[in-house]
């Protein structure tokens, strides 16, 4: 019997069906133009092994691939599912017998799997990959490691300009290299073999790739988080830092020294290098090798390692199309990150929009007569800080500036580094009425400079929260200025609201400890 959720919206699931792994996503669509994930799954099926070659699937992938899907289908279903899209990759559309298999799908599991080309699955990887990072016009090559071909994609945050599948693949490679009972080390020769082929399979590829002034290298798939996991505790640290932004990457220096390491172990002892996934221990040095060639040849000096693929691009493709499609792609990533926790918390968005408003016209005035010199970025975070000050009235009204700054900390937001999400997070705990403190473990954890962002920020979110007290928006401007030497804040309201103007008072003493002066408050009406 099926179990519905309850709530208004649309659920759906999403199957990314790889060479190596299965993927599912299930979610929901909210009315207020939100998505919430009711569960997440990924299973190694191995559907390539075997397969390339003789071009074929084999009977035991088949059944256990389809035994998973119709598991991840009643998942689907029990949670309300209304369809089921579900994409199939390399091994599939490389198989002589995919026809055969794709009615066992329809018939057995009750899914119409659609085999999509290489440069689809190119396209979905770079929409999952580039939702999650704040790429503005930084021009980045995207590389995914899968286990039947290798994806290469160049493009910014608002478009890609070059979309290549290469037929290199973990499992492919190991396949063609490796017999299946083979467990000990990887000579020399053999791994410059392995090299060579990658390298004459990616040389058009390559050439074009040189083409392009890349900003920065990403990478993606659960073979480049391996790699990046065990490049870390090689280094005897939990996770590589890029200038203290939290980003994780894997050097070329790494990159050698990893494949040294790996080569030159059985394949029981590679299955205990720590940061290791076990199972992927047979097929890591044919991943290995895709990816240290392509660094080599391309003179990658180190690759930033995103958790996001083509699960996630199913995701963003199915949100901006069709009847349920609600995303709107002239949006920052940012931006819609912020909108989805603040819409799946419930948010007074009218309040919220209005006090980013506020804040950037309170930010602006206060730049222009010099009492901050914050830049353009810390702006930016104030608003989104304005935009998530009340999501924790979601848990409870009492002590919501603290539930706000747990829900900001710990949602992933997509697109900001661990410094800009530890300010958002000190922002929404000081938008209420005191101002930090050196001994608040909220600001004492915080380094040198987000302290000296938080300082001024929340102090300029504190009176911008004052200023719509009543939550009807009668503050239509504000302003600092000075008159013969006096700094005013000028006050422009559409009626008499003097719970507004009253509440300002209460921070004469802090604005004096962060900006050096006092201010005076003048009123005008746009009343007409």
């Amino acid at each position: 019997m099926e179990t519905r959720l309850n709530g208004a919206g649309h659920v759906a699931g999403l199957i990314d069906l790889g060479t190596n792994s299965a993927r599912l996503l299930v979610v929901r669509i909210n009315d207020n133009k939100s998505y919430t994930i009711l569960n997440q799954h990924r299973i190694m099926v191995r559907l390539g092994e075997g397969e390339f070659l003789k071009h074929r699937l084999k009977k035991e992938a088949m059944e256990r691939t389809i035994l998973v899907l119709s598991r991840f289908a009643a998942m689907a279903r029990n949670l309300g599912a209304e369809e089921i899209y579900a994409v199939a990759t390399s091994a599939t559309r490389d198989a002589e017998n995919r026809d055969a298999f794709l009615e066992r799908v329809r018939r057995e599991a009750g899914i119409d799997l659609k085999v999509i080309s290489g440069l689809e699955e190119a396209r979905l990887i770079y929409l999952g990959v580039s939702s999650g990072m704040h790429l503005r016009d930084s021009t980045a090559l995207f590389i995914d490691i899968g286990g039947g071909s290798t994806e290469l994609i160049v493009g910014n945050q608002a478009e890609h300009f070059h979309l290549d599948s290469l037929k290199l693949g973990s499992v492919r490679l190991s396949s063609l290299f490796f017999l299946p009972d083979e467990t000990g080390p990887v000579t020399p020769d053999r791994y410059a073999l392995l090299q060579q082929y990658v390298r004459n399979a990616s040389l058009r590829s390559v050439q074009r790739l040189r083409e392009f002034a890349l900003d920065l290298t990403v990478g993606s798939s659960g073979t480049m988080e391996a790699l990046g996991e065990m490049a870390a505790r090689m280094n005897q640290r939990k996770q590589k830092h890029d200038e203290d932004d939290g980003v994780r990457t894997v050097t070329f220096k790494q990159m050698e020294e990893l494949a040294k390491l790996l080569c030159s172990l059985p394949l029981k002892d590679r299955k205990r290098v720590p940061g290791m996934t076990p199972e992927r221990a047979d097929i890591i040095i044919a991943g290995t090798a895709i990816i240290h060639t392509l660094m080599e040849d391309l003179g990658l000096e180190k690759i930033q390692i995103s958790p996001r693929g083509l699960r996630n691009g199913l995701l963003m493709d199915y949100l901006t199309r069709g009847t349920w499609g609600y995303l709107d792609t002239t949006c920052s990533v940012r931006e819609r990150s912020v909108l989805q926790l603040g819409r799946s918390c419930g948010f007074y968005e009218e309040h919220s929009r209005h006090l980013g408003h506020l804040c950037g016209e309170l930010f602006d005035s206060a730049r222009s007569l010099e009492l901050h010199a914050l830049g353009d970025e810390d702006r930016e975070l104030l608003h989104y800080a304005a935009l998530l000050h009340d999501v924790g009235i979601f848990l409870s009204f009492s002590n919501h500036h603290a539930h706000s700054a747990y829900l900001i900390k710990n949602a992933e937001l997509l697109g900001f580094h661990s410094r800009e999400i530890a300010v958002l997070s000190a922002l929404a705990f000081y938008h209420r009425k005191r101002a930090p403190r050196k001994s608040d473990p909220e600001f004492a954890g915080l380094d040198g400079k987000a302290q000296r962002t938080v300082l001024p920020l929340s102090m300029l979110l504190r009176m911008a929260e004052s200023l719509d007290r009543s939550h009807k928006q009668a503050v239509r401007h504000v302003r600092f200025v000075r008159e013969k030497g006096v700094l005013l804040l000028r006050v422009e309201t559409e009626s008499e609201h003097q719970l507004e103007v009253w509440a300002l008072e209460e921070h004469q003493k802090y604005f004096v400890k962060t900006f050096g002066e006092r201010f005076g408050i003048q009123v005008t009406s746009s009343r007409i």
